[in-house]
């Protein structure tokens, strides 16, 4: 099965404990809401579709436990990587001017990317990055997955 090369990844669904909560903190980020019914919603975005999904409802609806989701637990982690290190800097000024809790600030990482790091208010983790022109460990290949 080749699902990660045949397909690509069209949607990613948060699991919130308060809908109206994320999505107002979403919103604060600059995504649109194109959907919302009970217990869900989704933006439009650049590429991927953001969902959000309140584990209560989940529970009830699809019959798996979403118990995890009622706690802040770093499993995965979000990125949008951007056209250079002065946007991932912009990026952050604006993030914090906004209030929003930041877990790193930007630093150029051993993996040749600036980055740095939030959470949302059920947090889960975001990163915005920009590698550097020599690409990840310096290894001169900038990564194919878009063109930035």
């Amino acid at each position: 099965m080749a699902l990660g090369l045949d397909n690509p990844i069209t949607d990613v669904c948060l699991l919130v404990q308060d809908l109206d909560r994320s999505i107002a903190f979403y919103e604060t980020l600059g995504f649109r809401l194109r959907r919302k019914n009970p217990g869900y919603a989704d933006f439009d975005s650049a590429g991927t579709t953001l969902a959000l999904w309140e584990s209560r409802h989940v529970a009830e609806h699809v019959g798996f436990s979403a118990e995890g989701a009622e706690r802040p637990v770093h499993k995965a982690m979000i990125a949008f990587r951007v056209e250079s290190p002065e946007k991932v800097e912009a990026i952050y000024r604006e993030v914090t001017e906004k209030g929003i809790a930041v877990l790193a600030p930007p630093k150029l990482y051993e993996w040749n990317a600036t980055c740095f790091y939030f959470a949302d208010p059920d947090g889960n983790t975001w990163e915005i990055y920009s590698w550097r022109p020599e690409g990840p460990y310096n290894a001169g290949v900038p990564p194919t997955n878009r063109n930035l």
